[in-house]
């Protein structure tokens, strides 16, 4: 599975436009038909005219049905991103009505046109494709809800944060204020993205860091672990339950400083639940702040983000850890490494 680029989603035209650019591009093919015969030449006009018409819809339509990721394609955790933003149910039925209507539209073309051929009157070749642009005016009204909901759906997916199942990943959580967002600003080689979190009214930071040309991402999870799980959501539940399958290693972090907003306590009972949660996951306990928490040397690492401390270290035993180039079979391409078809 490769990373969904969620900005790469096409703008989505209001249902007026669609028909304008629909209509104008007929317009203009029927200006290129040269015909001395006016009989022959309008017939042939109107013909032209609906095809195009009818194409420009059917094209339109389908380049967003192609071009939007297929939930099926998606990782679990980007299906539960999609779930709890837009709702998968209603993404699979509004594009779904948009391929209904792009067949309905290739057949309106089909009928217009053998309809044409039978006609022997000129106003009855512009009845006919009077008749036919009433009827795909019809089918996009029908659909216009769709079309709505899709544009307002792409603006939110947009905003989405891409993560490449291909390479390591490392989730960060802890309680809130501990210093997830400064630990991954501080590791990462560039600029963090900040992205809209559908979970919470937080945001996401996805950084990242590069080591033998490897891509090792970090993400961290905004208002997801930060609280018991009697007191979470659906919504929250089902983005934990996606947790599950998301990650190489996680790392929590644990503040113990006197300007912790959460008792330790409520801190470490949170870190039964979600080691519990990652079972299957290395877990890295780290204390934060360590240049104001001197107590920090019972985790299995101490760091401060403000001054450094411990940093390397904890990228070092991340890279271990994860032992992402690993090779269990020297004759065996990974999956992922590009091959030739064979002959």
């Amino acid at each position: 599975m490769a990373s969904v680029e969620w900005r790469s989603i096409p703008t989505v035209l209001y249902p007026q436009e669609i028909l304008d650019k629909a209509f104008g591009r007929a317009s203009s093919q029927a200006d290129l038909v040269d015909d001395p015969d006016k009989y022959h030449r309008v017939r042939k006009q109107m013909n032209r005219m609906v095809q195009s018409a009818c194409d420009v819809i059917t094209k339109t339509l389908n380049s967003y049905v192609d071009r939007w990721p297929s939930l099926n394609a998606l990782m679990e955790f980007d299906r539960a991103l999609v779930d709890a933003a837009v709702g998968c149910d209603d993404y699979k039925r509004n594009l779904g009505a948009l391929q209904w209507a792009a067949e309905r539209s290739q057949r309106i073309s089909g009928e217009a046109q053998s309809k044409i051929l039978r006609l022997r009157d000129i106003d009855g070749f512009h009845k006919a494709r009077r008749h036919a642009y009433g009827r795909i005016s019809s089918i996009i009204d029908q659909i216009s809800p769709q079309i709505l909901w899709l544009g307002e759906a792409r603006d939110i997916l947009r905003k989405l944060p891409s993560i490449d199942p291909l390479e390591p990943c490392i989730v960060v959580a802890g309680s809130p204020n501990v210093g997830k967002s400064a630990l991954i600003s501080a590791l990462s080689s560039g600029e963090p993205q900040v992205a809209a979190y559908p979970f919470t009214t937080k945001q996401l930071h996805l950084g990242h860091f590069t080591h033998r040309r490897r891509v090792y991402q970090m993400v961290d999870t905004p208002g997801l672990l930060d609280r018991p799980m009697a007191e979470r959501n659906q919504i929250e539940m089902q983005a934990i339950a996606a947790l599950e399958h998301l990650g190489d290693v996680l790392l929590f972090l644990i503040d113990s400083s006197d300007e912790s907003t959460t008792p330790v306590s409520e801190q470490e009972s949170l870190l039964a639940e979600v080691t519990a949660l990652m079972s299957e996951r290395t877990v890295f306990v780290v204390g934060s702040k360590s240049d104001i928490s001197p107590s920090n040397d019972e985790y299995d690492h101490a760091i401060s983000s403000l001054t450094g401390l411990g940093l390397e270290e904890l990228r070092k035993s991340l890279i271990d850890n994860i032992d992402a180039d690993k090779i269990e079979d020297p004759l065996t391409l990974p999956e992922h490494w590009p091959r030739e078809e064979e002959i």
